[in-house]
């Protein structure tokens, strides 16, 4: 359903998306946000999924700062890999990458951002620095990291109830400090809406996903 285009930064920066494109005209726009493994073949059939539903949908590479053409698997090998790859890029630079998808989306209405993962905590970022309608977070393991950040748009989070890599305590700091904000935790591990992952979880991923339409219909449309 997609095809990968060229994108530019504020900074000058030309890094690739995946672009898949409503069936008719479409509702809005929807910015997904990539885990360590890079846009792979589930953060494209994410993209295609939501863009099924009518939406004009973006997947940046926002690997492409550090490492072009990032396509990877979920072994010991790739995670040791995504994870250099994630600490040598930051924080910072992604928003600019994440920035200029949004603004590329803007002709198809009201954008949102959508991450996993690690792009989960991308999704947490965005939505407090910069312009998205709303943003969804799945399990983001940085989030508690930045719980000094206010959004700027309205916020869901999904998280799993056996995620040993977001345990139960950062869970309930971000409640503490954002308490207004819709959390959903599910009996399920890290990665359960990835059915090419051994935690996905399909009644967990299908829960989350209606409840990330109803939000982003209710904010993009």
């Amino acid at each position: 359903m997609g095809r990968s285009i060229r994108l530019e930064a504020a900074d000058g920066h030309e890094f690739d998306a995946y672009r898949a494109e409503a069936p008719g005209k479409p509702r809005g726009g929807i910015v997904v946000l990539q885990e360590i493994f890079g846009v792979n073949a589930h953060i494209r059939a994410v993209a295609d999924e939501f863009a099924s539903e009518g939406y004009a949908v973006l997947a940046p590479a926002v690997f492409d700062r550090v490492a072009r053409n990032v396509d990877m698997g979920y072994g010991e090998e790739e995670t040791k890999a995504g994870r250099a790859y994630r600490t040598e890029l930051g924080f910072d630079a992604p928003m600019l990458d994440i920035a200029a998808a949004i603004a590329a989306l803007r002709p198809a209405g009201k954008v949102g951002v959508v991450g996993f993962c690690w792009g989960g905590s991308l999704a947490w970022l965005a939505a407090c620095r910069l312009d998205p309608a709303c943003a969804v977070c799945y399990y983001g393991a940085q989030i508690k990291d930045f719980l000094g950040e206010r959004p700027r748009a309205p916020v869901i989070m999904h998280f799993g109830e056996k995620d040993p890599l977001i345990p139960k305590e950062a869970v309930a700091a971000i409640r503490a400090a954002h308490p207004k904000i819709p959390i959903y935790t599910y009996a399920a591990g890290h990665g359960f809406n990835c059915d090419m992952r051994t935690d996905y979880d399909a009644d967990a991923a299908m829960l989350a996903l209606e409840r990330t339409f109803e939000h982003i219909r209710k904010y993009v449309g």
